[in-house]
């Protein structure tokens, strides 16, 4: 089964430079779509080769970017939140690529413009059973999913906007419990989940 997670950084930059020893602040919290990319795609001893991320970066300055890392091509990336944030930091000095088009940086690292609607639509055309993390929503189960690809969409440490919870109506709400955990974490409950299935 493939499993996709995208991740909204609200306030992540999406161009210029980023500041590795201040990521949470003067960096728009790239901490967490960092810690994000670690839980997502790495294991013990290797990467998870069934499991794509997608980060959007909403923070400016200019069009937002979406950064795509392919865990079955990734290279050159290591579980280090800082290594992490660097590869991106590199990515935010190139030209945003055209919404739509992906541009590889280098083996399976690769970035566009676009937002989280692009990302819903792509999705769907590649036929993802779509999921949106909520406090709120239903228990998730993995006898519910049915399908070989499975999307969640996550938001970073702010809630959804108006505009985004409106792209993301559409599909089912699902909980991890009541607590409103880490975006990790919850990453972590998934694979677990997922993994017994």
């Amino acid at each position: 089964m493939v499993r996709k997670f995208a991740i909204i950084g609200h306030r992540a930059p999406s161009s210029g430079k980023i500041n590795l020893n201040d990521l949470p602040g003067s960096s728009g919290r790239i901490d967490v779509l960092a810690r994000a990319v670690n839980t997502a795609l790495f294991l013990s001893h290797g990467i998870r080769e069934d499991t794509d991320l997608t980060l959007h970066l909403l923070g400016g300055p200019g069009p937002a970017r979406r950064i795509w890392l392919d865990g079955s091509r990734i290279r050159g990336v290591y579980p280090d939140e800082r290594a992490i944030a660097g590869q991106i930091g590199k990515a935010l000095k190139e030209p945003s690529p055209a919404i739509g088009q992906f541009t590889e940086l280098h083996t399976g690292f690769w970035h566009s413009g676009g937002g989280i609607e692009q990302t819903i639509s792509e999705w769907k055309k590649e036929g993802v059973r779509i999921f949106v993390l909520d406090a709120d929503g239903i228990p998730f189960s993995t006898k519910d999913h049915g399908s070989e690809s499975v999307g969640f969409v996550l938001s970073d440490d702010q809630p959804f906007t108006e505009a985004e919870s409106k792209c993301l109506d559409a599909f089912e709400k699902v909980s991890l419990g009541r607590t409103w955990l880490q975006g990790n974490a919850c990453i972590s409950i998934l694979h677990h989940y997922l993994d017994l299935d």
